[in-house]
């Protein structure tokens, strides 16, 4: 085991921890397991009515209430909806008005301007910083910043990369996103996040899904995470997140359905006096204000549920023979567009693994793919991994669709004349790589504000280790004077 990063992540395989459950030592909570199932919780017995969803009264005093994630019409595998049974109907509250709003965030990127604009060109981020608390409290609300996208939640099509950097937890306010769903990524610091459905713990190299319309308070545990935490957010509006289909994978692989964990029930009884809750809207930050916890639920059922899953229990799968495999054989989940061929965003995972490929070139080949690619490091060490991997942990790079990106140092030679023997890759590191059918437009805070922009190309000297090896070959010469083209 190792550290690295810069606040000593500690480098994490499920299979080192020999749990007996389902969870991380750390991790408090008790969660439902199962990608896609029908749950149901609740916190006291008899809270969840039998046999139907809205008595005429509900037990204990309960008030029923319907969150639908989909149309009321959406066929049965696409429908997703639950019902939950709380002391106040989330109604209950006052006049909601506009605030002041994070400005690093945004939601508008169907056409390039002057505040968002093209990279046409391989880009690279250190890490992103995390506000030192001397300089004040920033929470997710203000920490959460906007790198790029496409499309627009009005109309229901498209995604949006941001990150979070944080040096305090929510006090008295949850946030909600009425714009799309929200995937987070754990890179720095511990997070115990707060749903209307009971807790989840996250830790770096941890994913958590937080649907849209459903509110959440991000707090940082304090002893493992004293200068903060950071981390990365897709968020995808009209679509769902998904599991790839195995096809001649078979039945298990990649990530198995019964490795995602869902929150169990558990309702505030701590908290009093006025709570804000902020809703992110067309990327415009709203409050309305109640004096009871939004968190109130007792007991709940149905599928439109948050969720966590570990990275490290990803099972890998590449090439027993030969040449690289597609990097799509890593996606962990997949949220389609209206093209069926192309999906709006892959979320892709790279860790410790076995290379064993013969007669082949080992690394990823030279390519210019259809579909952009977004690479962030969780953890490792510097300078491993490939050209978009050179970062620190917490950073990222960036290339648009058929942008010609490729290794580019002595590796690539080496790699040549490697002997052909089994190999550890990927060890002691862990990266994660968005691929979408979309080019993304680029925020101002991205390109300028974040104050971590390391180029807008890779410098030329780099390519001098790929030389025209043809031009300097004999037999190839000799062919090409024979055929008079010399």
């Amino acid at each position: 085991m190792g550290d690295f990063g810069h606040f000593n992540t500690r480098v994490f395989h499920w299979m080192d921890a020999r749990s007996k459950k389902s969870t991380r030592p750390e991790d408090p909570y008790n969660y439902l397991t199962g990608f896609g199932n029908e749950h149901q919780s609740e916190f006291i017995p008899g809270a969840l009515p039998i046999g139907q969803n809205s008595p005429q009264i509900c037990a204990y005093g309960l008030y029923a209430e319907q969150i639908t994630g989909s149309s009321f019409a959406a066929p049965r595998s696409g429908s997703m909806r639950n019902f939950v049974y709380r002391r106040r109907p989330a109604c209950v509250h006052g006049a909601t008005t506009k605030i002041k709003t994070n400005t690093s965030v945004t939601a508008a990127f169907m056409n390039a301007s002057g505040n968002i604009q093209n990279i046409p060109a391989q880009v690279s981020w250190s890490p992103f910083i995390i506000p030192d608390k001397a300089d004040g409290a920033v929470d997710f609300v203000n920490g959460l910043h906007t790198l790029g996208g496409s499309g627009q939640p009005s109309v229901r099509e498209g995604l949006a990369y941001h990150i979070f950097a944080i040096n305090s937890s929510m006090q008295g306010k949850a946030f909600v996103n009425m714009d799309g769903d929200f995937l987070f990524v754990a890179q720095e610091g511990h997070l115990d996040i707060t749903t209307e459905f009971g807790h989840i713990y996250l830790q770096p190299s941890e994913i958590c899904v937080i649907q849209q319309g459903l509110r959440f308070k991000l707090e940082i545990n304090e002893a493992k995470s004293p200068s903060g935490a950071r981390g990365y957010i897709i968020e995808t509006w009209g679509t769902k997140w998904e599991l790839p289909e195995l096809g001649p994978l078979g039945g298990y692989g990649l990530a198995n359905s019964r490795d995602f964990l869902f929150p169990t029930a558990d309702i505030d009884t701590r908290t009093t006096g006025a709570w804000n809750i902020i809703s992110k809207q067309g990327g415009e930050y709203y409050n309305t204000s109640q004096n009871h916890t939004p968190f109130d639920v007792v007991a709940w059922h149905g599928n439109y549920i948050p969720y966590k899953y570990d990275l490290s229990k990803f099972v890998y799968h590449n090439t027993v023979s030969v040449d690289h495999t597609d990097p799509c054989i890593n996606t962990v989940l997949t949220a389609k567009s209206r093209d069926p061929h192309a999906p709006l965003c892959d979320f892709l995972v790279f860790g410790p693994r076995w290379d064993v490929a013969e007669h082949t070139f080992r690394p990823p080949y030279f390519h210019r793919n259809c579909a952009s690619e977004f690479l962030a490091r969780i953890y490792g060490p510097e300078g491993t991994g490939g050209r978009s991997e050179v970062f620190s942990p917490g950073g990222a790079s960036y290339e648009a669709g058929f942008t010609p990106h490729g290794n580019a140092d002595e590796r690539t030679v080496g790699a040549m004349h490697a002997k052909m023997k089994a190999m550890r890759v990927g060890e002691n590191q862990l990266t994660f790589m968005l691929e979408s059918c979309r080019s993304l437009l680029f925020t101002e805070w991205a390109l300028k504000d974040c104050g971590v922009l390391v180029a807008e190309d890779i410098p030329e000297s780099a390519w001098d280790l790929l030389p025209d090896r043809f031009g300097q070959n004999e037999e190839a010469i000799r062919l090409l004077k024979e055929m008079g083209r010399m």
